[in-house]
């Protein structure tokens, strides 16, 4: 497959994405905001002009990691919480659910720790990730938020890709299209 691009135009900036071969007939354009300062500044700050009034945000590890970072910064909090692929030593009373992800080609778990479920319970939580696309990521935090006792408030991302477009529980940026084998958009 020769290298093919796709050039999407988010938060005001343009990037040209790497697109990426799932399998024999299915592609996707590889978005990655790590490293990426002014595309994360720019995303955050675009994503909290459509964000519900929220008490915290969660995210899951790791590529909404910098982006709940920035959100969490320009909103003047010094809070986020992270869902983990794996425990962690410091981890106590901790609980996880399983995820299937369009990038990951085995199964994962998302953990939590149980101080975080506990700041977490009765707050108002908002979901934030970089890409939504089968909305699996998504179900298993919303798993997690509901086990800890938080109410969603919202699901946030810079882009939606595939059927996620077509979602109306979540609010995102931009579209981003699958591609065929060939590179051509299927939307």
């Amino acid at each position: 497959m020769k290298d093919m691009y796709y050039r999407i135009q988010v938060a005001g900036l343009e990037r040209d994405l790497p697109i990426c071969p799932l399998n024999d007939k299915l592609c996707i354009a590889g978005f990655v905001i790590f490293g990426d300062v002014e595309l994360t500044v720019s995303c955050a700050r675009e994503l909290l002009k459509i964000a519900p009034e929220h008490d915290v945000i969660i995210t899951a590890e790791s590529k909404g990691i910098p982006l709940a970072h920035e959100m969490a910064r320009q909103e003047g909090v010094n809070r986020y919480l992270l869902a983990r692929k794996a425990t962690k030593l410091y981890m106590k009373n901790v609980f996880g659910v399983e995820v299937d992800s369009i990038t990951t080609d085995h199964r994962q778990h998302l953990y939590i720790d149980g101080a975080d479920a506990e700041y977490m319970k009765g707050k108002k939580v908002l979901i934030v990730d970089d890409v939504i696309s089968t909305g699996e990521s998504l179900k298993a935090l919303e798993k997690l938020v509901n086990a800890a006792g938080g109410n969603i408030v919202g699901r946030l991302a810079i882009l939606a890709e595939g059927d996620a477009i077509s979602r109306t529980d979540i609010k995102y940026l931009q579209k981003l299209p699958l591609f065929d084998s060939e590179g051509n958009a299927l939307m």
